[in-house]
């Protein structure tokens, strides 16, 4: 099939490589436009950009597909199927009617689970040991089309939500792979998504990723690996920002909610449930260190307390 692929942060990366290593023809790339980035907030482009460069080809980088210039490029390349990964905006009814086979969206959760641009850090703040990938037809609505394919595995007790994305970008890039085969060959049948086991993962912000000590010390573990790499579990001191993990459960329960305890060879800080003992710490405005170096560096008073 002739394929437009759409897709724009680093995790779309397998994916496409995937597809141009197959028999498709992938005609172009569809990618969300240069955006500010840095402290000097110049113009930087999607890793998907830059690997289309690498592979030599057309690059659309409409702001809006709901402009009729954009829709002319789109259909000047006659797709066949535009397969989507992590594109980062809607699709309209009018660029969905393009090509004949539709628009196919590799998306990171066991759908209708975890509908939403978060959905691997949403499932392992929640606790799921299970998770996946599927395949399915973009509609109108919000991760909602007929399902094509799905591909399960567990969750690690250890992993972040980067450890798992990275992770599921292969395997859902082959997965992606066979469904666009089996839609060629004719061979799939989409089926509706269920209608219950619905959940949401909306975008994550900075706000979500603040640790509230008062929680069980199991839910802090699961919200520090969920933000993990970004945007960062944090707490502040002394009224600054500092950026928190990974962190290691404990079975002592002798330190009240947020107050920090420096030992010898650890820094503790009490929950609503268990003591946990910090990994690395990063202020504001500098690199990471070990949480003993950090606190080493501070000379921190007894009854410290994170807020």
């Amino acid at each position: 099939m002739r394929l437009l692929f759409a897709g724009t942060p680093e995790v779309a990366i397998p994916s496409l490589d995937a597809l141009m290593a197959s028999h498709h023809d992938v005609v172009g790339v569809l990618t969300r436009p240069p955006a500010p980035a840095g402290r000097g907030r110049g113009e930087r482009r999607s890793a998907v950009h830059d690997r289309a460069l690498e592979h030599g080809l057309p690059i659309l980088t409409p702001s809006s597909l709901r402009d009729e210039r954009a829709l002319g490029e789109i259909h000047a390349l006659q797709p066949d199927c535009c397969p989507v990964v992590a594109y980062g905006a809607l699709i309209p009814p009018q660029a969905l009617a393009l090509p004949p086979q539709g628009w196919i969206n590799l998306h990171f959760s066991l759908l209708p689970a975890w509908r939403g641009a978060a959905p691997v850090q949403h499932a392992i703040r929640a606790g799921d040991e299970v998770t996946g990938a599927t395949t399915f037809v973009l509609d109108e609505g919000l991760d909602t089309g007929p399902i094509l394919g799905q591909m399960t595995t567990e969750i690690g007790p250890a992993e972040t939500s980067g450890d798992l994305l990275a992770r599921l970008a292969v395997d859902g890039a082959d997965l992606l792979v066979m469904t666009l085969t089996a839609v060629e060959n004719g061979d799939l049948d989409p089926r509706p998504q269920p209608t219950g086991g619905v959940s949401l993962a909306p975008r994550i912000d900075v706000a979500d990723a603040r640790i509230d000590w008062s929680m069980p010390a199991r839910a802090i573990e699961r919200l520090v690996r969920a933000m993990t790499p970004a945007p960062g579990a944090w707490t502040t001191l002394h009224d600054e920002r500092i950026k928190v993990g990974p962190i290691t459960l404990t079975e002592s329960r002798d330190i009240a909610p947020g107050v920090i305890s420096v030992r010898r060879r650890e820094v503790l800080v009490g929950t609503g449930s268990a003591d946990i003992a910090l990994g690395d710490i990063q202020a504001q405005g500098k690199r990471a260190m070990s949480a003993t170096d950090w606190a080493r560096g501070l000379r921190l008073e007894a009854g410290e307390l994170f807020a």
